[in-house]
Order: structure tokens, then C-alpha cells, then sequence
């Protein structure tokens, strides 16, 4: 219970330091939905990135490997 004493407390002095207005106009869950479906973010090496300046040459070469790769026969 104190805990929850406590965050309403730093709520109300964060209120106190900005003012009304910076709480003016906000939309509670406004990009929820787009957090909710995600990103597929993937870290590339340095010395790959350097090969690949941006994300559409990532996918075009990625799109390549597997066209190669469902030619190949599974061992």
C-alpha cells in the first residue's frame, strides 16, 4: 500500500512541476495497438552493414537466399 501512496504522490508533483497543460490533450493508449504488433528489429554486424545501406537491400538479398534455397533438395 505504500508503494501505491507513493506513486500517487510522485504523480501529483509531476503535475505540480509541468502545469496542466502538459497533461492537456493526451490520449491514454494512443499508439498501444502499434506497440501491441511489434517490430522485427535485427542487429546487423558492422562489417554487414557496410554491405547493405539499407533495409531494402537487406530484403531483396534475403528474398534471393530463400528463392535459392527452396531449389536446394533437404538432406
Amino acid at each position: 500500500m505504500k508503494t501505491r501512496a507513493k506513486t500517487k504522490q510522485s504523480e501529483d508533483d509531476l503535475k505540480a512541476d509541468y502545469g496542466a497543460d502538459f497533461f492537456r490533450g493526451a490520449v491514454r493508449g494512443k499508439y498501444a495497438a502499434r506497440y501491441r504488433a511489434g517490430t522485427n528489429l535485427v542487429l546487423l554486424d558492422a562489417d554487414v552493414a557496410k554491405v547493405f545501406p539499407d533495409a531494402a537491400s537487406v530484403n531483396e538479398t534475403l528474398r534471393s537466399i530463400i528463392g535459392i534455397a527452396r531449389h536446394v533438395p533437404a538432406r
